[in-house]
């Protein structure tokens, strides 16, 4: 086994949290049982994703407001909430509601760019403004503006038994160090950092290349040779190619952020550790994993997306090959993607074998109950 990184100070997970169109609680339901048994079995934190128009959560936060009533100590995020979709003064307000509640608990995080599929939504999210819409980085520094407690208003005021506060209400003090922001390229990590914010990066990153400048660091951007073409081309091949990026990512993101080296950084890849699966079980997830290893060959659609192979095996095997990974060695806190279309039963077994074996094998410790 090569050198091992840091030991793992904080294990999370993300679910997307699908439901059946004719029973659409039923689903919300099961995601909320995932969220406790992670609790259960000592999860550092617990994330979810969002699915407009579709048949996953479409209101993460509204979820995560039940799971701060069901559980009391998990740490509970979004990872992401579109930005697009949102308007961030009455985001700011929804976010800091739920963190009151959970009792500060809530890792908010957020990334930018246009509604997906927006040609076809935009005349019903916004039919007055859809062509002036601003969907870059000031949608964030709004947002994250409104959570630090900055004014929303010029002035407080008081209108008959009525009063007004200048920011928005509640203020939920500390949030805004549990700000994320959700980020593929280059360009967003060194913003990320520049804005103080802390950074998620997962299996899905854009194919670029640092070019470094005379400090060393990173500034701009070449595409890579696709990893096909190489003669080592495959899996272990495509899983280098991705650590290197997203490595240069990280360190683009620590290198303009005021707090350096201690920046917050959480990266999270797909495993699947098979320990105590069923025949089946093993069979289905390899299987799973084969269909998707040819989308990380090659970077994929205009954007150039990059795709890292599913890490599918016995929890020492999954240790090792994350021990030898230049992004995880990074970072001590990481979010481990489930699976999309599993049943309920393979992610209690999932999640299993992650508290119970490769947590343990990348030096984690169970959270107290």
């Amino acid at each position: 086994m090569p050198p091992a990184s840091q030991p793992l100070r904080k294990l999370g997970f993300l679910t997307i949290g699908l439901f059946d169109e004719a029973d659409p609680r039923a689903g919300h339901e099961t995601t909320l049982r995932i969220i406790e048994l992670g609790e259960q079995l000592g999860f550092d934190s617990a994330w979810v994703r969002h699915r407009h128009l579709q048949y996953g959560i479409s209101s993460p936060v509204a979820v995560l407001a039940a799971a701060s009533q069901r559980t009391r100590r998990i740490e509970l995020g979004t990872a992401v909430i579109p930005l697009g979709w949102e308007n961030p003064l009455r985001l700011a307000e929804d976010l800091a509601t739920v963190d009151l509640l959970s009792g500060g608990r809530l890792n908010p995080g957020v990334s930018v760019g246009p509604p997906a599929r927006y040609d076809q939504v935009k005349d019903a999210l916004y039919p007055d403004t859809a062509d002036a819409e601003d969907f870059g980085y000031e949608r964030v520094r709004r947002l994250l503006s409104f959570v630090r407690g900055e004014p929303a208003t010029a002035t407080a005021a008081t209108e008959g038994f009525e009063v007004f506060s200048p920011r928005v209400q509640p203020h939920s003090a500390g949030l805004a160090e549990r700000m994320w922001y959700g980020g593929a390229s280059l360009r967003s990590a060194r913003w990320a950092g520049e804005q103080g914010i802390n950074f998620l990066t997962s299996s899905v990153i854009k194919a670029e290349e640092p070019q470094a400048d005379a400090s060393g660091t990173g500034t701009g951007t070449t595409a890579q040779p696709d990893a096909a073409a190489e003669p080592d081309g495959g899996a272990a091949a495509a899983t280098a190619r991705f650590a290197a990026l997203q490595q240069a990512q990280i360190r683009a993101f620590r290198a303009h952020h005021p707090a350096g080296d201690r920046a917050r950084v959480s990266q999270g890849l797909v495993v699947i550790p098979t320990d105590s699966a069923t025949p089946e079980q093993r069979a289905r997830y390899e299987e799973f994993a084969r269909k998707r290893l040819p989308r990380t060959a090659t970077p994929q659609g205009p954007g150039r997306l990059l795709f890292a192979p599913d890490l599918v095996g016995g929890s020492s095997e999954i240790a090792e090959a994350l021990h030898a990974h230049a992004g995880f060695r990074e970072v001590d806190e990481v979010a481990f993607a489930l699976p999309f279309t599993f049943e309920h039963a393979d992610y209690v077994q999932i999640l299993t074998d992650i508290a119970t074996r490769l947590g343990p094998a990348l030096g984690w410790r169970p959270a107290a109950s």
